[in-house]
């Protein structure tokens, strides 16, 4: 993300006119529109569909379409969704060139910290940055992460750093401890020597009850899936059903128990409704109506993923979060590379081979222990926040130093160039990553 001078609204941009679209990168979380169809499998994807790039690879990028998943395209198949977009990948894409030799901290982190990786497993880096001084001039925006064109590299920058580590933020207390981070600079050893004063009882929050939170909303995405195939199968029944016999059936089928059963087929038609408008939304139906989902599921075209493709990477991570959380709350230092039993768990999580819902109960049998070890937790109950503020101050007067002498390196006499202020109008908001 970049900072923004304070008021600064939604304008038109100006001055991207002769770009052309083609040629732009594709930084990771870049939202496109694709320009050819493509099919997976026996699913005909049609042009014009909207995604966010996911990572580049084999020349071209994986680019998530929401209700399909994964898909690769070349870069020519794709443009970005709005000019705002084009403003967005030019300015990340020219950030991570400059200041890659700003980075003061980095970590190898993901599967490969955890013990869990595989021979095709990606390694995926997390670090922190400094910007020079003349970067926080004037009123143009500057960098407050650098993300790599295939996103298996995230940098922060050191103040964002440091507030997200004061939230617990479990990717950031992770680049800080895992046995993998490595300084680049002094910078960097003050961060790490410091890194205590972030860790607090806040880890149940953060992590265990965060991950369980995310499990229960993993669960109810699968429920409605698996509602979703029902329905579809329903509709390609001879002769198809109404909207009030499909609605009759699923009532039948939820879970969730509802005061009358007049109020259960509302629920389920209401459920309908969402289904045919996300669908419509998504571009994979005609229209917004029943009879379009009706058209749809006895077309025998392609159909959204079925519910046991919906993210085991996910569950296992937040089983695993749950496990560290608590490990750290009971013995005041955490442990990321999982072992034994856990690891052949998590590893049966990652490959599909356990329902999410065994999962959840995992997660569920594990939450006592979890609150057993916050209860009785040698952290302290919050993190030392003047500690981290002398921190950010050390780190601030360093940098004006090196600034002022010029001395050689990345923020001093070497400092890449600050980008010049574009146009005479603020700059679109950058999209969400």
């Amino acid at each position: 993300m970049y900072s923004r001078p304070m008021g600064q609204g939604q304008h038109r941009i100006k001055g991207l006119e002769s770009v052309d679209p083609l040629s732009v990168p594709l930084p990771h979380g870049t939202e496109v529109i694709t320009r050819v169809a493509r099919v997976s499998g026996e699913r005909r994807v049609p042009q014009g569909m909207v995604g966010r790039v996911v990572r580049a690879r084999d020349g071209g990028l994986d680019v998530q379409i929401t209700g399909l998943g994964e898909l690769w395209y070349a870069r020519e198949e794709l443009v970005p969704r709005k000019p705002g977009q084009v403003q967005f990948a030019l300015r990340r894409a020219a950030a991570w060139d400059a200041l890659q030799p700003c980075v003061v901290l980095e970590a190898t982190v993901g599967s490969r910290a955890w013990g869990l990786a595989h021979e095709g497993s990606d390694t995926d880096l997390r670090g922190a940055f400094a910007l020079p001084l003349s970067w926080t001039w004037g009123l143009g925006e500057f960098p407050r992460d650098l993300v790599s064109a295939d996103g298996s590299a995230t940098y922060w920058e050191v103040r964002k750093a440091i507030d997200q580590a004061l939230r617990a933020d479990p990717n950031t207390l992770e680049l800080l401890f895992v046995p993998s981070a490595r300084a680049k600079d002094v910078l960097g050893e003050w961060l790490l020597a410091e890194r205590e004063a972030f860790v607090s009882r806040n880890i149940f929050g953060s992590f265990g009850r965060y991950a369980l939170s995310q499990l229960h909303k993993l669960s109810s995405s699968q429920r409605l899936a698996e509602h979703r195939d029902l329905v579809l199968d329903w509709l390609c029944e001879e002769p198809a059903p109404d909207l009030d016999e499909v609605a009759r059936r699923l009532a039948k089928q939820s879970p969730r128990q509802a005061p009358t059963p007049e109020d259960g087929i509302l629920a389920a038609k209401t459920y309908i409704k969402q289904l045919y408008r996300s669908l419509s939304d998504q571009g994979l139906i005609e229209a917004n109506d029943f009879a379009a989902l009706t058209r749809y599921a006895r077309s025998g075209g392609r159909r959204p993923p079925d519910a046991r493709e919906l993210r085991p990477k996910n569950a296992y991570n937040l089983l695993r979060l749950i496990a560290l959380a608590t490990g750290w709350l009971k013995n005041g230092s955490p442990t990321f590379e999982a072992t034994g039993a856990l690891r052949d768990r998590l590893l049966d999580i990652k490959h599909g081979r356990v329902a999410l819902d065994e999962v959840l109960r995992d997660a569920e049998a594990l939450a006592p222990e979890l609150e057993a070890a916050r209860d009785q937790s040698p952290l302290p109950e919050h993190p030392d926040y003047a500690r981290a503020d002398r921190l950010l101050r050390r780190v601030g007067e360093e940098l004006a130093r090196r600034w002022v002498l010029k001395e050689p390196g990345a923020w001093g006499r070497d400092a890449p160039e600050a980008p010049a202020y574009a146009g005479n109008e603020p700059a679109q908001e950058e999209p969400p990553t």
